[in-house]
């Protein structure tokens, strides 16, 4: 009997890689407004943290310790943005009901998903849960994949991000 294979995590050959220059997109947010990542840039770093499905339980507790850790994001004047192949009216339902106050972006056609090495393979299964920490000038400063370890997202993406700050300040 001849074996089943899924096929790899992601159906994108050459995911992105520590050190590239991110791929620059547009997608609208949960309010329907189309968003930039160049644009986005312009006010800071950015942790770019793609989720499986608003609403649910770990994309739930991961999407809120990044709202809880929002003002220590502040203090480095870095934005998380959530990515979700989510509509945009289930984004905004996702805001409102836990007062998140970030930008969640809508792509339902994992045509980001796809640039970035989350989409899986598997065309039932969403976005691997994956957190991209981007630097101003575009390049990914680190990549941080967990699907369990919800909480350890946005920790991580301070502690990269303060380690670069700390080396732009010598």
């Amino acid at each position: 009997m001849p074996s089943r294979s899924w096929g790899p995590i992601s159906d994108t050959l050459h995911p992105v890689q520590k050190g590239d220059r991110a791929p620059d997109f547009e997608l609208p947010d949960q309010n329907g407004v189309p968003r930039r990542l160049s644009d986005l840039l312009k006010d800071g770093p950015l942790v770019l943290f793609f989720y499986p499905a608003a609403l649910t339980r770990g994309c739930t507790k991961e999407s809120c310790h990044f709202r809880d850790l929002r003002s220590e994001f502040d203090a480095l004047g870095a934005q998380p943005v959530g990515v979700s192949a989510d509509t945009v009216k289930k984004q905004k339902q996702f805001d409102e009901r836990y007062r998140l106050g970030f930008l969640l972006l809508s792509d339902p056609d994992f045509s980001v998903a796809r640039l970035y090495g989350t989409k899986r393979a598997v065309s039932f299964l969403r976005d691997r849960r994956t957190t991209f920490v981007i630097g101003t000038d575009q390049r990914i400063l680190d990549i941080f994949h967990s699907e369990l370890a919800f909480e350890a997202h946005a920790e991580r993406a301070l502690r990269v991000l303060k380690g670069s700050s700390d080396s732009r300040a010598d």
